[in-house]
């Protein structure tokens, strides 16, 4: 009996293990075909719109190092390469420091623009509050991930939803998504969360907290958000803040 509840136990952790890699195999793909014109393959779209300023190179490469090392992370887990994996930490301490540092002038730089966001209808000054929002969720997610790295079920779930939270950006520059405007590009990366939902509801029989907590207030944070980019107290900050970009 022991060896059959020691069997059906791997059973189980192999599937989580491979939902975790399967996930990040999702986001990573997301975020290829969202800036596939504008950055990955822009030599084969040279007229697709893109910033002007040569910092977002920088960018785009170290956001799109953090998927990559997504992946690579949650295969060494799958491989059972564990010591691999928590070395490898170091180096997404790093990129996530530098992501943080960079998305905060990315947006900066974007609202001073005089031409705005690019591809974004929407007054730069308003919609700065998207990208700084979702850096700041991203950093505080990351932290407790961190925090919690000696609990591997908690440690994660928190890095799933920190990186769901950044595929939006992603998603809103998949074709005709971005016309649907935010409630369809942070609906979609919100389909992270609720598949992270389901899992833990076939595999577990109920929500783990940080899904119900982390994951709910990732998704409340989105409404929340655009409520308050129409407010003076934003519209102030939104100016001070402005000037802090080149």
């Amino acid at each position: 009996m022991a060896v059959a509840f020691e069997t059906l136990g791997r059973a189980r952790l192999s599937a989580e293990r491979r939902f975790f890699l399967t996930a990040s195999v999702a986001m990573a793909a997301v975020v290829f075909v969202g800036f596939a014109r504008s950055f990955f393959l822009h030599p084969l779209f040279p007229d697709h719109p893109r910033p002007p300023e040569d910092f977002f190179m920088l960018h785009g490469a170290v956001f799109a190092a953090w998927f990559v090392l997504l992946v690579v992370q949650a295969s060494l887990v799958t491989t059972g390469r564990l010591a691999v994996h928590r070395q490898l930490g170091v180096l997404g301490c790093v990129l996530a420091a530098a992501m943080v540092v960079l998305g905060m002038r990315a947006g900066l730089v974007a609202a001073h623009r005089a031409t705005g966001f690019v591809g974004v209808p929407i007054p730069a000054l308003v919609f700065l509050v998207v990208p700084l929002a979702e850096i700041v969720l991203f950093s505080v997610l990351f932290v407790l991930a961190i925090v919690n790295r000696r609990e591997p079920q908690r440690h994660k779930r928190f890095m799933l939803i920190a990186s769901a939270s950044l595929l939006s950006a992603a998603f809103a520059r998949w074709p005709v998504v971005g016309a649907f405007g935010p409630a369809a590009f942070f609906g979609l990366a919100d389909l992270f969360i609720v598949a992270l939902a389901i899992w833990d509801r076939r595999s577990r029989g109920s929500l783990h907290p940080v899904t119900k907590w982390a994951g709910g207030a990732a998704i409340l944070s989105q409404p929340l958000r655009l409520a308050l980019a129409s407010t003076p107290l934003w519209m102030t900050f939104a100016h001070w803040a402005v000037g802090f970009a080149p």
